[in-house]
């Protein structure tokens, strides 16, 4: 793995004979969330059917099927694994049927305290069919008393870790998140119903209006009793991951009342500002998709053409086998094409959003420079990824991260950079907000208390 994995996404709808259907374009706006696995449930005031599969959404339903549409309320789910293997029962949203109801759960995140969770429900009785930690959920719900509110806002409060929800009933929908807002979750109207998103970009797909986000700690019921607010805890630390901003998002959603793409055009200008006068170069190239809104900030302080000198195949089929190192540079070589008459006889500064092992952006500078480029200096929009993610991010070992052992020269010469320059946690905390974000990658300050992955990754 070299790039970050994609965190998954989720979406639902209440109040409209349309929910299947809108679901299903949400979903679609979402897809770079998760890969791996779609699923979507449908209620209509007395069962809730699921249906869910392998691969992408329009694998998964090249059809919606007729037992689905016309239900009122759902909720979807597009999956990339990060807790649990990637087996069909680890697909979601997660169903099940008691004698108190059927609930269906979709998650986006990571709960750090699952295996203690789960060993404590299993010493109660449970039984899990999946090692999802949405499950999880589910089990903490059974285990509860009161209301389903009242047993949500229990479980949220023995969850620790990342977790955006969207949880369904046969008549009401529940948006609930973590206490830190590690995952992104907001809420819109549509007509007389309501939507909630991992990313605001679904709600433009589904003609929704976007209304405000879920804050931190709080759960939103919707039912045709109108819209209830508890905030499940006043303990809060919000600290949205940062990369949600640098490559997660589609650059037309907004967070923390910031627009993604203006926030990555801004940390080019940054970048360049630092260059200003170090850097000796023709142009400006970004690696598609994440980085071009950088590319474009940096051209504009740097006064250097952004030209298109690397174009991406969006038709590239995701499963490619790459078993041998001639395969993977020809894999390289088809997802991303150089533009061999922009860059021949330039020095090209290279934005990038980040590096997690190194081994794209070498063949990227190496692809370059086949192509006639006369130099490359290499500029990341975040700072060197030292520490792991157990929020929901797929890093789990030390030998994954090249920065984590290795200096910036090192890095520069094993990426067969010129130069290369990255932003500063500082520089961060100056365009998202000091007291905003989570910044554990780069400087190792997990919010939680409990990190599985700390002692890892300890600094030496």
């Amino acid at each position: 793995m070299d790039k970050w994995k994609e965190e998954c996404g989720v979406f639902g709808v209440w109040g409209d004979p349309r929910a299947v259907e809108l679901t299903y374009l949400g979903l679609h706006s979402l897809q770079h969330r998760g890969q791996e696995g779609a699923g979507i449930a449908a209620a209509d005031g007395q069962h809730i059917l699921c249906k869910k599969g392998k691969g992408l959404l329009s694998e998964v339903f090249p059809a919606l099927p007729d037992t689905l549409t016309g239900r009122p309320y759902c909720i979807g789910h597009v999956r990339y694994a990060t807790a649990g293997g990637d087996e069909l029962e680890n697909v979601q949203p997660i169903l099940v049927r008691s004698k108190y109801g059927s609930v269906a759960v979709a998650h986006n995140g990571q709960i750090v305290n699952a295996p203690n969770l789960r060993a404590a429900l299993e010493e109660q009785g449970s039984v899990f069919h999946s090692s999802s930690d949405s499950e999880i959920i589910l089990h903490l719900i059974q285990h509860g008393h009161g209301s389903l509110l009242d047993k949500l806002t229990a479980a949220c409060r023995t969850l620790d870790g990342a977790f955006s929800v969207v949880v369904l009933t046969e008549k009401s929908l529940y948006a609930m998140r973590d206490r830190f807002g590690f995952r992104p979750l907001s809420i819109a109207t549509l007509g007389d119903g309501w939507c909630v998103s991992s990313e605001t970009c679904a709600f433009s797909a589904v003609g929704a209006k976007f209304l405000r986000e879920v804050a931190p700690g709080e759960i939103v019921k919707f039912s045709a009793h109108g819209v209830e607010s508890v905030q499940y805890t006043q303990e809060l630390r919000p600290a949205l991951c940062a990369m949600e901003y640098i490559y997660f998002s589609r650059p037309d959603s907004d967070m923390n009342g910031r627009n993604v793409h203006a926030v990555r055009k801004a940390s080019g200008r940054l970048l360049a500002e630092h260059d200003r006068e170090d850097t000796q170069a023709d142009l400006v190239v970004g690696v598609p998709d994440s980085s071009l809104s950088a590319a474009t900030g940096y051209s504009e302080v740097s006064g250097l053409p952004s030209e298109m000198g690397l174009v991406k195949n969006r038709y590239i089929g995701r499963t490619f086998i790459q078993p041998t190192q001639d395969l993977r540079d020809l894999g390289v070589r088809l997802k991303l094409s150089v533009n061999a008459s922009v860059v021949a006889g330039k020095r090209v500064v290279l934005i990038d959003d980040s590096i997690v092992r190194g081994t794209t952006v070498r063949r990227i500078v190496r692809l370059l420079r086949q192509a006639g480029a006369t130099a490359v200096h290499l500029r990341i929009a975040s700072p060197e990824i030292r520490y792991p993610c157990c929020y929901g991010v797929d890093t789990s070992t030390r030998e994954e991260l090249i920065a984590a052992s290795q200096s910036d020269r090192a890095v520069c010469e094993a990426v067969g950079a010129d130069t290369l320059k990255y932003l500063s946690v500082a520089d961060l905390e100056q365009l998202y907000g000091k007291n905003r974000c989570c910044y554990a990658c780069f400087n190792g300050d997990y919010p939680t208390d409990l990190c599985p992955l700390r002692a890892d990754f300890a600094v030496d």
